[in-house]
């Protein structure tokens, strides 16, 4: 009787909270999940990746995620050679965010 009063109980409670905690976690990360653009990062492989900041934007990154909210163009960036620019264009011509989009390639 003291060892379930002293082992077997307290565990019971560890693990009981342990496993609400993880079911609350599993619901929330299906209702508070951010949906990741994968764009942005195979726009960054295709920049020249000099992080100059001549573009106005803070590095490649930068860049790339203005290229994706229709903030920035891709003649911006110095450094971005034609064939450059090009395959980001056609990249960017198939390619779908997170909830469908595409973007106009016309106005990068």
């Amino acid at each position: 009787m003291n060892v379930l009063n002293d082992i077997a109980i307290p565990s019971l409670i560890l693990l009981s909270i342990g496993l609400i905690l993880g079911l609350a976690l599993g619901i929330a990360d299906k209702f508070f999940k951010v949906a990741v653009d994968t764009r942005v990062e195979t726009i960054i492989n295709l920049l020249p990746g000099i992080n100059c900041g001549a573009c106005g934007y803070p590095g490649c990154a930068g860049l790339a995620h203005a290229i994706i909210e229709s903030k920035g163009r891709l003649k911006d960036c110095p450094p971005l050679k034609s064939d450059g620019e090009n395959a980001i264009r056609a990249f960017l011509s198939t390619a779908q965010g997170p909830h469908g989009e595409t973007l106009d390639v016309n106005k990068i």
